[in-house]
């Protein structure tokens, strides 16, 4: 099986674990052409598994909660925020001085250069797109298959081992769980890797 099968085979698969759980309001796919213009207008890719994911059928909040993206007719200025909640999670923190990356150098002593340092470096991590609430996958074509993450600044868990077992995890109340594996973290991309705990 190729690639793109195996991603878009893991995006169904999810997809079909939701409708089991009966967890949400599921509306029709995205189409090829609204994946495109949510990539053009937000300057991402999903991965290959969210993208198809997506295309079977697009998750959304039965009532005014902020859980899943509303790609289709959602605030772009709400899904511009979600989108970059992830950098602006460890911006807050190095604004605080709770965190510097030991890979950075030596910080700043000031609080707005070692901001417009941190700011630098993070324009050049992965960029994560928001699954559900404050639940993460890498963006870009040709990936699938990663974990997806819990992220809060810099608290960071691997929350499913990929897309459809942490549809399971999160909404399939009916089953028990044990911890992800923790080989997942290990498939965690770039900078996020050095801080899933």
């Amino acid at each position: 099986m190729t690639a793109g099968r195996l991603a878009a085979r893991i995006g169904r698969e999810a997809a079909r674990a939701l409708v089991a759980a009966d967890a949400c309001r599921i509306d029709p796919g995205l189409t090829e052409a609204e994946l495109a213009r949510i990539e053009s207008t937000f300057g991402f890719e999903f991965s290959d598994d969210h993208r198809s994911f997506l295309a079977a059928g697009l998750p959304l909040d039965a009532e005014h909660s902020r859980g899943w993206p509303d790609w289709r007719g959602g605030d772009p200025e709400h899904l511009r925020a979600r989108l970059d909640r992830p950098v602006d999670g460890v911006l807050f923190q190095v604004g605080h001085g709770t965190f510097w990356h030991p890979d950075w150098g030596p910080r700043p002593e000031s609080t707005p250069d070692a901001l417009a340092a941190a700011r630098a470096r993070l324009d050049r991590v992965p960029r994560m797109v928001p699954v559900f609430s404050h639940r993460y996958l890498p963006a870009g074509r040709g990936n699938w298959g990663h974990p997806v993450l819990s992220m809060h600044g810099t608290d960071i868990i691997v929350y499913g081992d990929d897309l459809p077992d942490y549809v399971r995890r999160e909404f399939d109340v009916r089953r028990g769980f044990g911890a992800p594996d923790p080989g997942a973290a290990e498939r965690v991309i770039g900078f996020w890797r050095d801080l899933v705990g």
